[in-house]
């Protein structure tokens, strides 16, 4: 899977992108909505998943990297959410802080949503969101994402509030055309 935006280029990722990876997840900061930083170790675990998840889901975190030089952004993607039991197309986005408020994540998660509309078949993206993460709060509005509730999420037994933000297809489509 690759998909393309107007400045940034999304790939599966692969093992040997855990040099460019590790520094995002971890940056403490970048990851405070999951409450933690990864070692390199969990770095490595994390990019494994999402090896599996390309065989299972089809799709999920990708690689994002400038057109214009090649430097790596972020992670950005298309995946499948998983809401009180409850599978929904989404997508997610994790990006180095020295790119933040640049229009990135708004960017490539909006290619990701015209892939999983497009060519995925969905009826509905979600996007779940820390209840506290503003900038992510934002990117989802500016993409015409709507507050449908919250939900408390469970993380390495932790429990964090979050909101649930989505859009239709027929909502998606007025936007972009």
């Amino acid at each position: 899977m690759r998909l393309e935006s107007e400045r940034l280029i999304l790939r599966k990722l692969r093992r040997e992108d855990i040099d460019e990876v590790a520094p995002i997840l971890g940056d403490i900061e970048v990851m405070y909505a999951w409450e933690k930083a990864f070692s390199r170790e969990e770095t490595a675990e994390w990019i494994e998943k999402n090896l599996e998840k390309y065989e299972r889901d089809g799709y999920s975190y990708l690689i994002a990297h400038e057109k214009s030089g090649g430097e790596c952004i972020g992670l950005i993607g298309p995946l499948v959410e998983r809401v009180e039991g409850t599978e929904y197309p989404g997508i997610a986005y994790i990006i180095k802080k020295e790119y933040w408020k640049k229009g990135y994540a708004a960017e490539g998660a909006g290619a990701c949503m015209t892939y999983l509309f497009n060519e995925g078949g969905a009826e509905e993206v979600v996007a779940q969101i820390k209840h506290d993460n503003e900038g992510s709060i934002g990117v989802a509005r500016k993409l015409g994402m709507i507050c449908r509730g919250k939900w408390v999420r469970e993380y390495e037994g932790k429990r964090m509030p979050h909101y649930i933000f989505s859009i239709g297809r027929e909502e998606f489509r007025r936007r972009s055309s």
